[in-house]
């Protein structure tokens, strides 16, 4: 499975576009090339097609010790399932590995992703006025989140 093919199509679904937050294929392809870039899936079968497919996905950067999430999406039919949990704490687990010992991670305000970041463990430690502008509601502040590994 090609990791950008499975990494567009979950952000395809996932990604509601009155926010354009989504990748483009051209970003995702060149942030994967680089070796500071990283990625995991979460694969299972597609209950409607019976394929084994991407359910969702991480996108992170590591710099010196800090580590950041770029991208955490599940597709809609697989929410509700703990997949979206699973990555969060996969990515964290990974971070450490590579020898992050703070992660950061920054989202749209009013996103019901807060929920998850805030039961894993991230805090939230800053904040960028009107950050996203290409909305259909209007401008939005993106908050910044933090964990100390």
């Amino acid at each position: 499975m090609d990791p950008v093919d499975a990494i567009m199509a979950v952000m395809h679904e996932a990604f509601d576009p009155a926010y354009g937050e989504a990748w483009t294929r051209a970003q995702v392809s060149d942030a994967l090339i680089l070796p500071s870039t990283h990625y995991r899936l979460a694969l299972g079968q597609d209950d409607r097609t019976g394929r084994l497919d991407a359910q969702g996905f991480t996108l992170s950067r590591l710099c010196a010790e800090e580590e950041e999430l770029l991208l955490i999406a599940v597709r809609p039919q697989f929410r509700g399932r703990g997949i979206g949990t699973q990555l969060l704490q996969a990515f964290c687990a990974d971070a450490k590995r590579r020898g992050a010992r703070n992660l950061f991670l920054e989202m749209r305000e009013g996103n019901h992703a807060e929920i998850l970041y805030r039961a894993v463990g991230f805090t939230h430690v800053g904040r960028r006025k009107d950050y996203y502008r290409h909305t259909k509601t209007g401008p939005l502040d993106a908050l910044t989140f933090k964990l100390s590994l």
